[in-house]
């Protein structure tokens, strides 16, 4: 059988249909890649070239004052810092809050579980909205405190639905012969579920630890205090000033290359997510479509 697929020729038409797709596929692949390039290569060009040069591949004039003039300040450095501990802490709390919720979500025997799930979509929905969400993190005196920056958004609904469909999906069975064998309801979700959800934990994690490394609207709201502002923040600052003004739109003195921070400041912001994909990207797939296919 295996030597009659391999002696199978290729017609016509099916070669003409591989190279056909083939090439809207790289069409496509180019499409999505080769403004990233740009912007790498701008961030690495002079101020003139990028003025002069509306789409840069490889940079005239090498030059790295765009990045001297961002890591110019330590103030930076302090950032980055309580981005990457905002990011690893609020992404460990949340997928231990979301797989927590999302496991009970999903047993069946759970009283007032169809309750309890419909008040997850209506979050989806309806929100309280910014000042009520303002009030209680004050309330609670979160205000000028990184726990502001994770509490708030600890567990996303969509989330949580993923991995409640992922638990859903795992055949009933696990959970009995555990309990036969004297397991709690703890010790079946640390040793049998979790271990078998490491695709939908890996998944989750990318979106939540996204979710943390942008953080912005929330750390402008809650976050007074300069020194604890996340680089997302801090960034926007950057860019302000190397426009010429300051956040409270008076000039300064000194205008650095407007132009080539910007595509820095693009590069900085996204570089650490880029890299910390490959490292989950083989759970990537499996993990959102198996927790997509049950409702």
């Amino acid at each position: 059988m295996e030597k009659t697929q391999k002696n199978r020729k290729i017609t016509k038409g099916g070669r003409a249909f591989s190279i056909i797709n083939g090439s809207i596929l790289i069409i496509i692949a180019l499409i999505c890649f080769l403004p990233f390039v740009n912007v790498i290569a701008s961030s690495f060009a002079s101020t003139q070239e990028v003025v002069a040069r509306r789409f840069i591949l490889i940079p005239r004039t090498f030059s790295l004052d765009a990045y001297r003039y961002i890591l110019s300040t330590p103030t930076i450095f302090k950032s980055l810092a309580v981005s990457i501990g905002v990011t690893g802490i609020g992404t460990l709390v949340s997928m231990v809050l979301t797989s927590l919720m999302a496991y009970g979500l999903s047993r069946k025997y759970l009283h007032g579980r169809g309750f309890l799930n419909f008040l997850v979509v209506f979050s989806m929905l309806f929100s309280g909205g910014m000042i009520p969400t303002f009030l209680v993190v004050k309330a609670l005196g979160l205000i000028d405190s990184y726990w502001s920056l994770i509490l708030p958004v600890a567990i996303n609904a969509f989330n949580l639905i993923i991995m409640r469909n992922f638990f859903q999906a795992l055949p009933d069975s696990l959970e009995e012969s555990a309990k036969m064998d004297g397991c709690t309801d703890l010790g079946v979700f640390w040793k049998i579920m979790l271990p078998l959800a490491l695709p939908s934990i890996a998944t989750i994690s990318l979106f939540y630890a996204v979710t943390y490394w942008n953080t912005y609207m929330t750390a402008i709201l809650y976050i007074n205090d300069s020194t604890k502002w996340p680089i997302q923040v801090l960034l926007r600052q950057i860019v302000i000033v190397s426009s010429g003004m300051q956040a409270e739109g008076s000039s300064v003195d000194v205008i650095p290359p407007a132009q080539t921070i910007k595509m820095a400041v693009i590069v900085i912001a996204t570089v650490p997510m880029l890299i910390a994909y490959p490292f989950v990207q083989k759970y990537f797939v499996k993990g959102a479509l198996v927790g997509s296919v049950k409702g």
